[in-house]
């Protein structure tokens, strides 16, 4: 009994010791310890003398505001009661285009959203080379139409005559999200992918186009070179066969039909075609040049090359009514 009560405190002992924490055992510290316990703790270095790391100012100032964008259009002037825009039309008349130009960007000086300053820039710029500016004067008469796709559809088509094609498809996108009815809009956005290279794209919105106009020449032509620079042909030769119906006059029409027709090895088809836009444009050098070639084709007997792609005559421009 008595070994059976001595084993339980024992036990109790042994668990009492393994939770209790370690006990802490007194020694006489080595002179190592002391003479670093002994040493005088060094005072801690002043917060100035330290190299910031931030900028304090910017904790306690605020934020400069951001300055306004420049308007690129305007000029400033000193003649607050001169009628620019009325010395502009003057000086368009006297074929001063560059002055005349001037004198409009003088009266955005004044007023910024002058309407009639901005749409005398976009159609007077472009006959001095300035396509980029008559593109921005586009997009600020669209900024105030914003529900009106027509100022879009020019600035799209005013920034494919800058090259700013990467501009050009996100204005033509906008113009046909706002109307998707406009044919003029898709025309122009097929455009700008055209001339970008995306020619997926581009015929996409030409055949969107052409389904709300079916007699859009223009979008025709367009669509069938689109499809010559994808090798689509004989999907080519179908579109330009309407579009020379549409334009019967045009001569880059009849060159792109001649185009299409070689390239499926009708070559007196494609002659036909030839001799017809050399006839329309007898200083055409590229129906010229694909007559000729097709001509020697007939006299040598051999079967019908594939002209050089810089044979088919580029997109027109199309003007909205």
């Amino acid at each position: 009994m008595k070994n059976k009560i001595l084993t339980a405190l024992v036990t109790a002992l042994t668990f009492a010791a393994c939770e209790d924490p370690k006990p802490v055992t007194l020694r006489k510290p080595t002179a190592t310890e002391a003479a670093i316990a002994a040493k005088p703790k060094a005072e801690p270095e002043p917060i100035a003398a330290l190299k910031p790391t931030i900028d304090a100012g910017h904790l306690t100032q605020a934020e400069p505001t951001p300055e306004l964008p420049k308007d690129t259009l305007a000029l400033e002037h000193d003649q607050p009661k001169v009628d620019h825009l009325e010395r502009a039309e003057a000086l368009k008349a006297e074929g001063d285009l560059a002055g005349a130009i001037t004198e409009a960007r003088r009266a955005l000086y004044t007023d910024g959203d002058d309407e009639d300053a901005l749409k005398f820039i976009a159609r007077v710029a472009p006959r001095t080379g300035r396509h980029a500016m008559a593109a921005e004067a586009l997009g600020r008469v669209a900024q105030l139409h914003p529900d009106d796709a027509v100022p879009l559809i020019s600035q799209t088509r005013a920034l494919i005559a800058a090259k700013d094609f990467k501009a050009a498809m996100r204005t033509g996108r906008e113009a046909v999200v706002l109307d998707d009815q406009n044919v003029e809009g898709w025309h122009a956005l097929g455009r700008a992918h055209l001339s970008a290279g995306d020619l997926q794209s581009a015929i996409v919105a030409f055949e969107k186009a052409v389904e709300l106009d079916p007699k859009h020449g223009y979008a025709l032509n367009n669509l069938g070179l689109a499809y010559l620079r994808a090798n689509e042909n004989r999907a080519a030769a179908q579109v330009l066969e309407r579009a020379a119906e549409a334009l019967p006059h045009v001569a880059y029409v009849q060159n792109n039909l001649g185009v299409a027709y070689e390239r499926l090895g009708h070559v007196d088809e494609a002659k036909a075609a030839y001799s017809q836009a050399t006839a329309l444009s007898p200083k055409y050098v590229k129906a010229r040049i694909n007559s000729d070639r097709v001509a020697k084709v007939q006299l040598d007997g051999d079967d019908a090359t594939e002209p050089l792609p810089e044979d088919v005559n580029a997109m027109p421009e199309t003007v909205v009514p």
